[in-house]
């Protein structure tokens, strides 16, 4: 499943689900949680069930953020998304890998229930949003069958801490959350899912946008959060290798077949070893 754009969508708004849905996103996250007022929580969610009963052909994947579980909400909005044509799940403030195991079983009874192959539902998950889950990325290793990909996040964290703010003057992540993003990434590559950049606030900040992602592929997320529809076309780009590393890419994994055995192999000049071919072949399959 290709990730590398995931935007947020209020589930109690169809003009903005109309929006959302005419963008090249790779998936669109209907949100139960944060972006619903309390008030709307059992509206939102009977439209976001009538959504997936649209069978229409989507380019997209079909992504929910239920509300988590101290709300009492959870077991009710998937009672309400586990249907064909849910592609996904993104689970918020999680605690660590045993919040998953519970949701993965309530989707190994609903899927069931709905006729669906069992493990049709994927998860991905906000893993750094409260002070514990902090301590259980470790946990997600060995990932889940379900589990696809790690995000993280920073404000529901801050406020969890008691912190006054989270950017720096220049707008850098202060210290405690450039960990929280770094332990992502690492969490990430240890259970061998996709590692998902958290949202960049400011939406109508296209340059900024540009260069954080561009930063944040040099730091090895392959994909990001989006809360705007105008941010789907800047991640999409940023987050897609070029012809140019595709190029080279398959020049060294070409290279590499030829010479079966070789730790290290001269290219164009320059020598490439396994650690490379290991990149070569993570550049070829995001693209596939």
């Amino acid at each position: 499943m290709k990730l590398r754009s995931m935007l947020f969508v209020p589930g109690d708004s169809e003009k903005k689900f109309a929006k959302a849905r005419a963008t090249a996103a790779d998936a669109l996250i209907l949100d139960l949680e944060d972006s619903v007022a309390l008030e709307q929580k059992a509206t939102a969610r009977d439209h976001v069930a009538s959504l997936l009963n649209d069978d229409t052909p989507r380019r997209w994947s079909f992504f929910v953020r239920p509300n988590p579980f101290d709300t009492g909400l959870t077991y009710e909005d998937l009672a309400a998304v586990v249907k064909p044509g849910l592609g996904g799940l993104l689970i918020p403030k999680a605690d660590g890998a045993h919040d998953i195991a519970r949701i993965a079983e309530e989707l190994d009874r609903l899927e069931a229930a709905a006729g669906m192959a069992i493990g049709t539902v994927k998860i991905a998950v906000v893993a750094t949003e409260t002070p514990i889950a902090m301590f259980n990325l470790a946990s997600y290793t060995p990932p889940h069958p379900r589990l696809i990909a790690l995000t993280w996040g920073a404000e529901d964290l801050a406020a969890a801490i008691g912190a006054t703010g989270n950017k720096e003057d220049d707008g850098q992540w202060t210290s405690p959350y450039q960990m929280a993003r770094n332990m992502c990434l690492f969490a990430s590559a240890a259970a061998g899912v996709l590692p998902l950049d958290t949202l960049y606030a400011n939406f109508r900040d296209a340059e900024g946008l540009e260069a954080d992602c561009r930063r944040a592929r040099r730091d090895g997320f392959l994909g990001r959060i989006a809360i705007h529809p105008d941010q789907v076309d800047i991640i999409n780009r940023c987050f897609t290798p070029s012809d140019a590393e595709i190029s080279e890419a398959r020049k060294i994994v070409n290279a590499f077949a030829a010479h079966p055995g070789a730790g290290t192999l001269g290219i164009d000049g320059k020598m490439f070893d396994i650690p490379h071919l290991k990149a070569a072949q993570k550049t070829l399959a995001s693209v596939n």
